[in-house]
Protein backbone atom coordinates (compact mmCIF):
# COMPACT_ATOMS: atom_id res chain seq x y z
CA UNK A 1 0.00 0.00 0.00
CA UNK A 2 1.30 3.45 -1.07
CA UNK A 3 1.66 6.25 1.50
CA UNK A 4 -2.10 7.21 0.06
CA UNK A 5 -3.38 4.37 0.93
CA UNK A 6 -4.94 3.01 -1.63
CA UNK A 7 -4.83 -0.21 -3.42
CA UNK A 8 -5.53 -2.14 -6.61
CA UNK A 9 -8.64 -4.26 -6.66
CA UNK A 10 -8.40 -7.34 -9.08
CA UNK A 11 -10.37 -7.49 -12.64
CA UNK A 12 -13.26 -8.82 -10.88
CA UNK A 13 -14.69 -5.70 -9.45
CA UNK A 14 -15.73 -2.15 -10.71
CA UNK A 15 -15.93 -2.23 -14.58
CA UNK A 16 -16.12 -5.84 -15.28
CA UNK A 17 -19.18 -5.81 -13.10
CA UNK A 18 -21.32 -3.18 -15.61
CA UNK A 19 -20.25 -5.30 -18.76
CA UNK A 20 -21.14 -8.91 -17.32
CA UNK A 21 -24.76 -6.71 -16.49
CA UNK A 22 -24.99 -5.39 -20.34
CA UNK A 23 -23.59 -8.86 -21.45
CA UNK A 24 -24.32 -9.22 -25.39
CA UNK A 25 -25.62 -5.45 -25.59
CA UNK A 26 -24.00 -4.07 -28.43
CA UNK A 27 -27.05 -1.90 -29.71
CA UNK A 28 -27.20 1.63 -30.08
CA UNK A 29 -30.20 3.86 -28.76
CA UNK A 30 -32.48 4.68 -31.26
CA UNK A 31 -32.44 8.02 -32.81
CA UNK A 32 -29.00 8.47 -32.09
CA UNK A 33 -26.17 8.24 -34.81
CA UNK A 34 -22.53 7.45 -33.93
CA UNK A 35 -19.80 9.60 -35.84
CA UNK A 36 -18.35 8.30 -39.27
CA UNK A 37 -15.77 10.01 -39.99
CA UNK A 38 -13.63 7.85 -37.51
CA UNK A 39 -10.16 7.03 -37.30
CA UNK A 40 -9.15 4.85 -34.77
CA UNK A 41 -5.58 5.75 -34.39
CA UNK A 42 -6.68 9.33 -33.41
CA UNK A 43 -8.54 7.92 -30.97
CA UNK A 44 -6.10 6.35 -29.41
CA UNK A 45 -4.10 7.41 -26.13
CA UNK A 46 -5.44 8.80 -22.73
CA UNK A 47 -9.12 10.71 -22.22
CA UNK A 48 -10.02 12.23 -18.61
CA UNK A 49 -13.77 11.59 -17.93
CA UNK A 50 -15.56 15.00 -17.54
CA UNK A 51 -19.02 13.48 -16.72
CA UNK A 52 -20.70 10.47 -16.62
CA UNK A 53 -24.71 9.01 -15.94
CA UNK A 54 -23.56 7.03 -12.33
CA UNK A 55 -23.59 3.48 -12.10
CA UNK A 56 -22.52 1.05 -9.61
CA UNK A 57 -18.75 0.15 -11.51
CA UNK A 58 -18.08 3.89 -10.70
CA UNK A 59 -19.48 4.84 -8.20
CA UNK A 60 -17.57 7.02 -5.68
CA UNK A 61 -14.70 7.20 -8.29
CA UNK A 62 -13.09 10.19 -9.50
CA UNK A 63 -9.71 10.69 -11.39
CA UNK A 64 -11.28 8.55 -13.95
CA UNK A 65 -9.01 7.90 -16.83
CA UNK A 66 -9.65 5.46 -19.90
CA UNK A 67 -6.23 4.59 -22.02
CA UNK A 68 -6.53 3.38 -25.56
CA UNK A 69 -3.89 1.48 -27.11
CA UNK A 70 -3.24 -1.05 -30.00
CA UNK A 71 -3.51 -4.93 -29.43
CA UNK A 72 -1.81 -7.43 -31.82
CA UNK A 73 -5.00 -8.80 -33.01
CA UNK A 74 -5.99 -5.33 -34.35
CA UNK A 75 -8.01 -4.76 -31.71
CA UNK A 76 -7.65 -2.25 -28.50
CA UNK A 77 -6.40 -2.43 -25.24
CA UNK A 78 -8.41 -0.80 -22.53
CA UNK A 79 -7.01 0.28 -19.45
CA UNK A 80 -9.80 2.02 -17.19
CA UNK A 81 -8.71 3.03 -13.87
CA UNK A 82 -10.50 6.10 -11.04
CA UNK A 83 -9.98 6.64 -7.44
CA UNK A 84 -12.18 6.97 -4.68
CA UNK A 85 -10.47 9.76 -3.44
CA UNK A 86 -12.73 9.24 0.30
CA UNK A 87 -11.26 5.70 0.83
CA UNK A 88 -7.67 6.17 -1.50
CA UNK A 89 -8.62 3.19 -3.36
CA UNK A 90 -7.50 2.88 -7.12
CA UNK A 91 -9.64 0.71 -9.24
CA UNK A 92 -8.53 -0.63 -12.58
CA UNK A 93 -9.77 -2.88 -15.36
CA UNK A 94 -8.34 -3.79 -18.19
CA UNK A 95 -10.61 -5.14 -21.51
CA UNK A 96 -10.23 -5.29 -24.87
CA UNK A 97 -12.61 -3.43 -27.74
CA UNK A 98 -13.21 -4.21 -31.85
CA UNK A 99 -14.61 -1.96 -34.12
CA UNK A 100 -18.39 -2.84 -35.21
CA UNK A 101 -18.61 -1.23 -38.22
CA UNK A 102 -16.74 -0.02 -40.58
CA UNK A 103 -13.27 1.26 -40.03
CA UNK A 104 -14.98 4.85 -40.55
CA UNK A 105 -17.76 4.46 -38.28
CA UNK A 106 -16.94 4.86 -34.26
CA UNK A 107 -18.78 2.23 -32.85
CA UNK A 108 -17.03 -0.33 -30.93
CA UNK A 109 -18.04 -3.36 -29.02
CA UNK A 110 -15.64 -3.62 -25.49
CA UNK A 111 -15.45 -6.66 -23.00
CA UNK A 112 -13.89 -6.36 -19.62
CA UNK A 113 -15.24 -10.28 -18.88
CA UNK A 114 -14.82 -12.82 -20.65
CA UNK A 115 -17.18 -13.30 -23.96
CA UNK A 116 -19.85 -10.64 -22.96
CA UNK A 117 -19.24 -7.00 -25.12
CA UNK A 118 -21.34 -4.13 -24.72
CA UNK A 119 -21.47 -1.23 -27.55
CA UNK A 120 -19.35 1.64 -27.04
CA UNK A 121 -20.87 4.58 -29.43
CA UNK A 122 -18.93 7.79 -30.22
CA UNK A 123 -22.08 10.36 -30.69
CA UNK A 124 -19.70 13.27 -31.09
CA UNK A 125 -15.91 13.27 -31.41
CA UNK A 126 -14.04 16.93 -31.93
CA UNK A 127 -12.30 17.32 -35.34
CA UNK A 128 -8.99 17.71 -33.27
CA UNK A 129 -9.90 14.90 -31.46
CA UNK A 130 -10.33 17.35 -27.68
CA UNK A 131 -13.25 16.14 -26.08
CA UNK A 132 -16.45 12.65 -27.47
CA UNK A 133 -19.66 12.25 -26.21
CA UNK A 134 -19.98 8.38 -25.92
CA UNK A 135 -23.07 6.48 -25.01
CA UNK A 136 -23.41 2.19 -24.60
CA UNK A 137 -25.94 0.27 -25.44
CA UNK A 138 -29.18 2.93 -24.66
CA UNK A 139 -29.94 5.48 -22.70
CA UNK A 140 -28.66 4.72 -19.58
CA UNK A 141 -24.97 5.50 -20.15
CA UNK A 142 -23.26 8.66 -21.58
CA UNK A 143 -19.72 10.27 -20.78
CA UNK A 144 -18.18 12.89 -21.86
CA UNK A 145 -14.53 12.90 -22.34
CA UNK A 146 -11.91 15.09 -23.08
CA UNK A 147 -7.70 15.18 -23.61
CA UNK A 148 -6.76 16.97 -21.01
CA UNK A 149 -7.77 16.69 -17.43
CA UNK A 150 -10.69 19.68 -17.52
CA UNK A 151 -13.26 21.38 -20.41
CA UNK A 152 -14.13 24.79 -21.06
CA UNK A 153 -17.62 24.97 -19.66
CA UNK A 154 -18.85 26.34 -23.66
CA UNK A 155 -17.39 22.84 -24.91
CA UNK A 156 -19.14 20.76 -21.61
CA UNK A 157 -22.36 22.95 -22.00
CA UNK A 158 -22.70 22.53 -25.69
CA UNK A 159 -22.23 18.65 -24.96
CA UNK A 160 -24.76 18.73 -22.77
CA UNK A 161 -27.11 19.99 -24.83
CA UNK A 162 -26.44 17.99 -27.78
CA UNK A 163 -27.16 14.91 -25.35
CA UNK A 164 -30.49 16.59 -24.18
CA UNK A 165 -31.48 17.10 -27.85
CA UNK A 166 -30.94 13.31 -28.48
CA UNK A 167 -33.06 12.74 -24.87
CA UNK A 168 -30.79 11.69 -22.62
CA UNK A 169 -31.72 12.71 -18.98
CA UNK A 170 -28.59 15.23 -18.71
CA UNK A 171 -29.60 15.96 -15.26
CA UNK A 172 -28.71 12.78 -13.93
CA UNK A 173 -25.24 13.36 -15.15
CA UNK A 174 -22.26 13.88 -12.25
CA UNK A 175 -19.06 15.91 -12.48
CA UNK A 176 -16.30 13.88 -11.78
CA UNK A 177 -12.83 15.35 -10.59
CA UNK A 178 -9.99 15.60 -12.21
CA UNK A 179 -8.46 18.65 -9.77
CA UNK A 180 -5.58 18.32 -8.27
CA UNK A 181 -6.69 15.38 -5.71
CA UNK A 182 -5.72 13.18 -8.34
CA UNK A 183 -2.25 14.60 -9.40
CA UNK A 184 -0.71 11.89 -6.96
CA UNK A 185 -2.61 8.95 -8.48
CA UNK A 186 -1.83 9.63 -11.76
CA UNK A 187 2.24 10.02 -10.97
CA UNK A 188 3.30 7.04 -12.73
CA UNK A 189 0.77 5.79 -14.62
Amino acid sequence: MSSHGRRLRSLTTLFPLSMLALAGCTGLPSGTQPINDFALDDYLGRWYEIARFDHSFEEGLDCVTADYSLRDDGGVRVINRGVNLAEGNVDVAEGKAYLLEEDNVGRLKVSFFGPFYSSYNILALDDAGQWSLVTGPDRDYLWVLARSPQLDQATYQSLVERAERLDYPVDELINVDQGEACTAYRQGT
